[in-house]
């Protein structure tokens, strides 16, 4: 799926289409009797908007890589019986590496 799928989707929920070739409005086969196919601007904005919403939310997709790569379990368990802080720094050390701007 893209996001020009999604934008589809979301506009006319359940529709039937099917794209013939690239994500471009023209290549929309619109199959759907009883929702009517949306304007291409209604496309193109619903596009902008659900790329502007991925994009605001590269920092989590970032952080998410670097938190499944720590043993969070076992940092957890270590600083509860050393009395360190190795978790909460590494956790904190990814969030400042990767700002939610």
């Amino acid at each position: 799926m893209t996001i020009f799928h999604d934008a589809l989707n979301t506009l006319k929920p359940n529709a039937l289409w099917v794209i013939t070739g690239d994500d471009t409005y023209a290549n929309i086969d619109w199959r759907d009797e009883e929702q009517t196919k949306p304007t291409e601007s209604e496309v193109d904005a619903k596009v902008a908007e659900l790329q502007a919403t991925y994009d605001a939310l590269d920092y989590s997709r970032k952080r998410k890589v670097e938190y499944d790569q720590l043993n969070q379990f076992e940092l957890i368990s270590d600083d509860s019986i050393n009395g360190t802080t190795t978790h909460k720094d590494a956790i904190l050390a990814i969030k400042t590496k990767y700002p939610k701007e």
